[in-house]
């Protein structure tokens, strides 16, 4: 005869039989759940290569108000870049600083454009570089350092947008200069034109649109060592890493055919910069 505590035992042992026995059922299901669909074979069944488009980004990006077409040089690689996909790029409106996320949400395939700072490398990935965009600075007149040390003293002052890889770039190279660091780009040229600060930092792309605009706010000029940052496009972290594969390679056949030269002069001339408007030894 079975009594009352063994009751309880047996009772006690057939629970815990049928928890594993559920919580090994769950352990196969989730073994058994496939993966999330990788970047580069949604990308093939959609025929769809989303990127982000900002707005008032010339050269990299341009909408036309009137017909809401996009240009720029990253809509010209982008585009390129879905058709030997296979795909058509679709492009939905956002801002640098929402790219990564918009990347991580999987709202955008990539993202043409970005520097690969640290803090973006942690969470999500880089192809190799599209190009090394050179800092320059633009110099009120009568300003006219030769190199990089020339700025690095306490009585000049360096204007540069917060956060931006030329904040970065202000601190690292140049410690004993005074920064008059601002909030937007817009300030920082405004800095110089006041008399607020002697220069500005921005890399070559768009010290270059910066000048062309207002001409009266200085000139641009590349200090020596020449300096320069890669700019790069970002994708999600993949376990499947064939499509940041696919991009590194199609970054460098397109290099090797003169393509990325000619993408970029292209967008130049959306803001009216030709090719005498470069300054000589600049190099994309």
């Amino acid at each position: 005869m079975v009594n009352r505590r063994e009751i309880g035992s047996l009772v006690g042992l057939g629970a815990a039989a049928a928890a594993m026995a559920a919580g090994s059922a769950v352990s196969q299901a989730v073994a058994q759940t496939p993966p999330a669909e990788s970047t580069f074979a949604q990308i093939r069944k959609t025929k769809k290569l989303r990127i982000a488009g900002i707005v008032g980004t010339e050269p990299y990006y341009h909408k036309d108000i009137a017909t809401g077409q996009w240009s720029g040089f990253c809509v010209s690689m982008a585009t390129d870049l879905a058709k030997a996909l296979e795909a058509e790029v679709e492009i939905i409106e956002s801002t640098w600083g929402n790219s990564v996320l918009d990347l991580q949400s999987n709202k955008i395939d990539i993202m043409f454009g970005l520097s690969p700072t640290p803090s973006r490398a942690l969470i999500v990935e880089f192809t190799r570089p599209i190009m090394n965009n050179t800092f320059t600075i633009i110099a009120k007149s009568g300003f006219e350092p030769k190199t990089w040390e020339d700025l690095n003293k306490p009585e000049v002052r360096v204007a540069v947008d917060i956060g931006s890889t030329h904040d970065l770039y202000a601190r690292r190279i140049l410690p004993k200069a005074t920064l008059v660091a601002l909030k937007t780009p817009d300030d920082a040229v405004l800095a110089v034109q006041s008399g607020r600060a002697d220069c500005l930092i921005q890399v070559a792309m768009l010290s270059l649109v910066t000048v062309k605009k207002n001409a009266k706010v200085g000139k641009v000029i590349i200090p020596t060592p020449v300096a320069s940052q890669p700019t790069c496009c970002g994708v999600r972290v993949d376990v499947d890493t064939r499509f940041r594969t696919y991009v590194d390679n199609w970054l460098e056949y397109s290099r090797s055919l003169g393509a990325l030269r000619e993408w970029i002069l292209s967008s130049l001339s959306l803001v009216n910069i030709g090719e005498q408007d470069i300054p000589p030894g600049l190099q994309f």
